[in-house]
């Protein structure tokens, strides 16, 4: 039997409690693919991250990254937040850019740790991927139990995980929306975006939004902070903007209904008309560590 340490953090939040949990394995070495499936099913979070030296010694690390269903090519909340616990540790610098290798490539990840405050942002380069085939309203409302005219607009979308993007009429009724496995399943299960990211709020370039996000494919009933699916947006709505060039940014709420208020900071980079580059921050908080044994042949 082997043990490993492990560190669990609350990320896209200031306080203890709130955001969405995170268990990271700072030193992964060891450990089989199989082995950080089932850890990652024991602990039992949204997402665990489990830490490897980098194939390019000029990167901070490799980091992979497992729901408690499977491996993840990218992901924001469990990028920010092993970040911000790597930098607490000593072992990525504490301020300044590193870079994390992830199944989706090379993700660049700038970090700001302080004594009293850890925060990192993903940067991730890449076009935002969005299908020329959307799901009806009709479809997007069936699956979130509200009536037709509670959605305003529904699209595809990806930067390496893709989503379904739901834009609802108010924040009452993002709060109003109950999911429905037997539409999702019929509408969503196959789609190419399963996961639904359900928003409501201003549009425009400084806006501030508020969102759920529900993952059954994933296993997750509803996630607190969707880092991935907040950076995805931002470039979606960059995309639809008049400005050719810029970089423009939202803040989005999440997890407040199910009593984990989360804040992300998402932006996004244009050029020549076209979104190069999606970015998610927000602050992290240490809350347990200790050690955890692997059994033999796990």
């Amino acid at each position: 039997m082997s043990s490993y340490r492990f560190i669990i953090a609350d990320v896209f939040t200031e306080q203890a409690f709130g955001g969405n949990q995170l268990a990271v394995l700072p030193d992964a070495r060891g450990l089989s693919a199989e082995a950080m499936q089932t850890l990652a099913r024991e602990f039992n979070f949204s997402e665990s991250t489990f830490v490897l030296p980098p194939d390019d010694p000029a990167h901070a690390c490799r980091v992979r990254i497992f729901t408690p269903g499977y491996e993840m090519p990218f992901a924001g909340h469990p990028t920010v937040g092993t970040a911000a616990v790597l930098a607490r540790e000593g072992l990525i610098p504490r301020n300044g850019r590193v870079v994390f290798e992830e199944k989706v490539g090379p993700v660049t990840v700038d970090v700001d740790v302080t004594d009293t405050r850890a925060f990192a942002r993903l940067n991730l380069h890449a076009q935002v991927q969005i299908p020329p085939e959307r799901p009806s309203g009709d479809a997007a409302a069936a699956v979130l139990s509200l009536a037709a005219d509670a959605v305003r607009e529904a699209w595809f979308a990806s930067v390496g995980v893709p989503f379904t993007f739901i834009h609802l009429a108010s924040r009452e009724v993002v709060d109003a929306a109950v999911l429905d496995q037997a539409a999702w399943k019929a509408h969503f299960e196959h789609s190419a975006g399963p996961s639904l990211f359900i928003f409501a709020g201003d549009l425009a370039d400084g806006g501030q939004l508020y969102a759920r996000m529900f993952a059954p494919d994933m296993g997750i009933v509803e996630d607190p902070a969707t880092g991935a699916a907040c950076a995805t947006l931002a470039g979606s709505l960059a995309e639809r903007l008049a400005e050719r060039e810029g970089t423009f940014s939202w803040q989005i709420d999440q997890g407040v209904k199910m009593g984990r208020p989360s804040r992300i900071e998402a932006s996004a980079a244009k050029h020549d008309g076209r979104t190069v580059r999606v970015m998610a921050g927000g602050a992290a908080v240490i809350v347990a560590e200790g050690t955890i044994t692997v059994p033999g042949g796990v």
